[in-house]
């Protein structure tokens, strides 16, 4: 009798199992077909092999310099492959526009700003004058390293020189690294940049890549491990990202302020290569209390320390000069309402860094703490020249700002 209860006992046990387990036999099915499928995919990852670029890599890599390679100069370049030249370029809004109307390469070439807007679709003023640049650059039949860098790099450079509150304007506008070489006040105003000192920011950070030959690569993001005692070494100093001056700023024990930085424009050419730019400033910019004197002169001392001597005293010759102003983070640009300048040749003032060697030399030091330079940019460049001078159709009554 005992025998037959435990048994009784058992099988009533073991039913509702049977039952959970039978409740999950359709689970079990759709799992086995996933097993089955992976293990089929991982039998294939034997031939798959990585490239060593993204998929989304193209513009941004230069892949627009193979369409040059095919030994055909562009004029007589057919609709189709000038399509996808624009597509390459960042213009693909107005690729069915182009297969439209444009016939060859030379018709594009021939094209008017007005041919543009009416016939193309590109009303937004950048757009043009990217278009323009590229044929002008295109025409010339010259390379630049400045052509490399589409908008997707500028727009992570605004992150370097720390004003990644403007990626968006300048992401719309498609700015590349030729548009940044011959970007002009009217243009910043045209993306809503009126801060002075983040004019000043663009101007120093355009500088210093016109100084490395437009090298994507130049800026320094990090401390490096056989990094020496920072002292007097303003050709370090210039290529420093924000980042970089913020990883400086815990170094020297001002870590609480060193988060204040971000957006404010602040990166290593904005320190060495501004006159206007000194201690004082800084402390405001990172929030230092006025009455914190202490702390004011700690920053003021490692300051100095780190820019040299030579550099400092420049800027202090800056401050001695009749009708010298104070650089405030609070500063406006004046907007010119009204005003639609041409950028020609003869502008050259108006452009937020103007060309000129002359300018790039007037703080830079001898010995070791020179600052750094290469031969290939101790002058415009020829390609320089064809963006600005050459052929000035292509920028003839293109509008700058639309305020």
């Amino acid at each position: 009798m005992a025998q037959q209860y435990k048994a009784l006992q058992s099988q009533v046990n073991t039913e509702p199992l049977k039952k959970k387990g039978s409740s999950k036999g359709l689970k079990k099915f759709f799992v086995k077909i996933k097993r089955s499928n992976s293990q089929s995919m991982d039998d294939k990852l034997e031939d798959f092999k990585r490239s060593g670029f993204r998929s989304t890599a193209g513009p941004r890599l230069g892949w627009s310099k193979e369409l040059n390679d095919l030994g055909q100069p562009f004029g007589r370049w057919d609709k189709d492959r000038v399509a996808l030249w624009l597509h390459v370029l960042g213009l693909s809004m107005y690729v069915g526009e182009c297969k439209r109307w444009v016939k060859n390469g030379d018709h594009l070439l021939q094209a008017t700003s007005h041919d543009l807007e009416k016939e193309l679709g590109i009303r937004n003023h950048f757009h043009r004058k990217k278009l323009q640049l590229a044929l002008q650059a295109i025409s010339a039949e010259t390379r630049s390293p400045v052509s490399e860098l589409d908008h997707t790099w500028v727009t992570r450079w605004l992150d370097d020189i720390g004003l990644p509150q403007y990626k968006d304007q300048f992401s719309e506008a498609r700015i590349d690294g030729r548009m940044l070489h011959c970007l002009t006040v009217d243009d910043l105003i045209g993306l809503k940049v009126t801060n002075q000192l983040h004019h000043l920011s663009l101007q120093r950070g355009i500088q210093v890549l016109r100084m490395n030959n437009f090298s994507p690569s130049c800026l320094k993001r990090r401390p490096t491990p056989d990094e020496d005692v920072l002292q007097n070494c303003p050709g370090k100093v210039v290529l420093w990202t924000n980042h970089r001056v913020m990883e400086w700023l815990r170094n020297i024990d001002l870590s609480e302020y060193a988060p204040n930085l971000r957006g404010s424009g602040v990166h290593g050419a904005l320190m060495v290569l501004e006159p206007r730019f000194g201690a004082e400033i800084f402390a405001t910019i990172l929030s230092i209390p006025s009455n914190k004197t202490l702390l004011r002169r700690h920053l003021s001392t490692h300051f100095v320390t780190l820019i040299g001597s030579a550099v400092q005293q420049q800027k202090r010759e800056v401050e001695a000069q009749p009708g010298y102003t104070p650089l405030t983070p609070s500063l406006r640009v004046k907007v010119k309402k009204g005003i639609f300048r041409n950028l020609k040749s003869d502008d050259r003032d108006d452009f937020v860094c103007p060309i000129d060697p002359r300018s790039d030399r007037d703080l830079c030091l001898n010995g070791g703490g020179s600052l750094p330079r290469k031969d290939a940019v101790d002058a415009p460049k020829e390609e320089d020249e064809h963006l600005l001078a050459r052929d000035n159709r292509y920028l003839d009554n293109v509008p700058t700002s639309d305020v």
